[in-house]
C-alpha cells in the first residue's frame, strides 16, 4: 500500500509541475503578445488587436536585439514565433499529450533561456529581459529564476519518462487473452 500511495502522491506532483510549466510559458506568450498600453488593468486591457500585436511584436524584436547575440536577420522571425510556440507548449502541457516530447523541449528552452541570461548578465548588459513582457530588468533574480524553470522542466520531464515506463510495464503484466489455435 506504501509504494502505491507514494506511487499517487509522484502522479500528482507530475500533474502540478506540468500544470506550473503550461501556466510559465502561457504567462510569458501572453506578456510577450499584450497590449503595451499605460491604462490602469481591467479586462478590457486585456484585448489583443492586431494593432497592439503588431506594437508588441515590434518591442519584443527590439528586446531580444538588445541582447547582442543574434544576428540583425534573425530577430524578428525570433520575435514572430517565439509567443506562438510558447502558447503551444503551455496547451500541450494542460492537456498532456505527448508530454515526454514535449517535457524535453520545454526543458531545452528553459535551458536556452536560462543560458542566455546567464550571459547577459554576466556582460552586465542592461537590458529588459524580455522574458514576461517588457520593463522586466535583467537582474540576479531572473537568473534564479530561469534556472528555477529549468530545474522544474527537467523534473516534469524525467517525471513523464518515468510514468510512462510504470505504465508501460503495468500494462505488460496484465493477462494476455489467448489467441484460438488455427
Amino acid at each position: 500500500m506504501a509504494a502505491n500511495a507514494r506511487w499517487t502522491f509522484g502522479r500528482v506532483l507530475l500533474l502540478v509541475g506540468r500544470l506550473a510549466l503550461a501556466a510559465i510559458f502561457l504567462a510569458a506568450a501572453y506578456g510577450k503578445l499584450s497590449p503595451l498600453t499605460a491604462k490602469q488593468w481591467t479586462i478590457s486591457s486585456l484585448k489583443i488587436t492586431p494593432a497592439s500585436l503588431n506594437l508588441s511584436m515590434t518591442f519584443f524584436a527590439m528586446q531580444i536585439s538588445s541582447y547582442q547575440m543574434f544576428p540583425d536577420w534573425s530577430v524578428s522571425p525570433i520575435a514572430h514565433t517565439l509567443p506562438w510556440i510558447e502558447i503551444a507548449l503551455g496547451i500541450f502541457l494542460l492537456t498532456g499529450l505527448a508530454l515526454r516530447y514535449v517535457g524535453v523541449i520545454a526543458t531545452v528552452f528553459f535551458a536556452a533561456f536560462w543560458a542566455l541570461i546567464i550571459r547577459s548578465y554576466a556582460l552586465h548588459l542592461g537590458i529588459n529581459c524580455g522574458c514576461f513582457g517588457p520593463n522586466e530588468k535583467l537582474t540576479g533574480w531572473r537568473v534564479v529564476e530561469d534556472g528555477g524553470f529549468f530545474a522544474l522542466g527537467l523534473v516534469v520531464t524525467i517525471g513523464a519518462f518515468i510514468l510512462h515506463r510504470r505504465n508501460r510495464v503495468a500494462v505488460s503484466a496484465l493477462p494476455q487473452p489467448e489467441l484460438p489455435a488455427r
